[in-house]
């Protein structure tokens, strides 16, 4: 209550402040309940909390386009599944264990350890070189780099994944190749490791080929590697710098712990497109001859599922040769899931990437 002086009588007080809804024209109190719905005041309800049409649309929309991709797959898997079981039945050799690859004559023989352990190895090899490399130019982008050279380099490393796969096969065999000789030679003196100790290839081996997927997969690695490490938090980097560190320091706390699952996931994705490789290795790797014996250097020959299949499909007669090939590709078509699943599993350790 207030007084004026030399006057006795009280004001009256002022009258309240009504508080007005966001999204209405009228006053608490005023004709709106406190529970009911206002227009504008939710993102996809209406009177009644009918959603609009508009949302039933993109949620049908946004439904149907993931459940078609996964009957996809599944039709996908079902054919494999359907066109290889009769030409595996008809296999007189163990289909996970033997060496043999023999569909055009009978009995028919045909067996992936060959195929499966070229496939794995030269993808390894290669994810072995690349990783390392993508993580310094993804540093160097996102940690070094003053901004005015950043976009460039993005961009010049964007492009490796542009050039055509047969592109990359013609420029490994006859350019890297024979420049890669000397780095064959100066590994033969780790021949007492099995990996290394046959030389019966100095072009068109299993290591030529490792290192032209390791060209091929680096871009896809340093984009992803590139974007994790742009995404730490800052108050991670301001908490490294209040303690001292130093530059590395700062990368080592902050930066590389918080992408580590991001990277984890590049490199699988990199590792599922070396699997699948077909040109490139097609026209790098050279053929072993028929009946010679098992190896697991990589400075020898071989074949990969993709190659296999690449080269021999088009000249395929008959569902039970097709068939040996298809199987082949089913054990392909296995693997690649088996690396994105352990790619999810590992990423979905980390709630920030979930």
């Amino acid at each position: 209550m207030t007084r004026r002086d030399g006057d006795d009588e009280q004001l009256a007080p002022p009258p309240p402040v009504q508080e007005v809804i966001v999204g209405s024209s009228q006053p608490i109190g005023v004709g709106v309940p406190s529970d009911a719905a206002v227009s504008g005041a939710g993102p996809d309800l209406m009177a009644g909390g009918r959603k609009r049409m508009g949302d039933r649309v993109f949620r049908g929309l946004a439904a149907g386009s993931g459940g078609f991709i996964i009957a996809l797959i599944a039709l996908v898997a079902v054919f494999l599944i359907t066109q290889a079981i009769p030409s595996i039945a008809k296999d007189h050799v163990n289909f996970f264990t033997s060496r043999d690859f023999s569909v055009r004559t009978e009995p028919l023989k045909f067996g992936i350890v060959d195929l499966l352990w070229v496939t794995v190895i030269s993808s390894v090899i290669a994810l072995l070189l690349a990783v390392p490399v993508s993580v310094g130019i993804a540093l160097f982008i996102t940690q070094y780099a003053p901004k005015a050279l950043r976009k460039p380099v993005a961009y010049v490393i964007d492009l490796l994944a542009a050039i055509p796969s047969i592109i990359y096969g013609v420029w490994g065999i006859y350019v890297l190749a024979p420049h890669l000789e000397g780095v064959q030679r100066a590994l033969y003196h780790l021949d007492f490791i099995p990996l290394f100790a046959n030389k019966n290839v100095t072009t068109g081996s299993i290591f030529n080929a490792s290192v032209v997927l390791a060209v091929m997969i680096l871009p896809i690695i340093t984009a992803i590697a590139r974007d994790v490490f742009a995404r730490t938090p800052n108050h991670h980097v301001e908490a490294a710098w209040a303690l001292g560190a130093t530059k590395w320091e700062m990368i080592r706390m902050a930066v590389l712990p918080y992408g580590r699952p991001g990277l984890v996931s590049g490199a699988m994705l990199g590792l599922g497109r070396a699997l699948g490789e077909t040109i490139a290795v097609l026209l790098i790797l050279s053929k072993p001859p028929v009946g010679a014996p098992f190896t697991s250097s990589i400075f020898n020959g071989g074949q990969t599922f993709a190659s296999i299949i690449g080269l021999n499909m088009q000249e395929a007669n008959g569902k039970t040769e097709t068939g040996a090939y298809i199987a082949a590709g089913l054990v392909l078509f296995v693997l690649t899931f088996v690396v994105n699943a352990a790619a999810r599993a590992i990423v979905n350790r980390r709630k920030d990437f979930v």
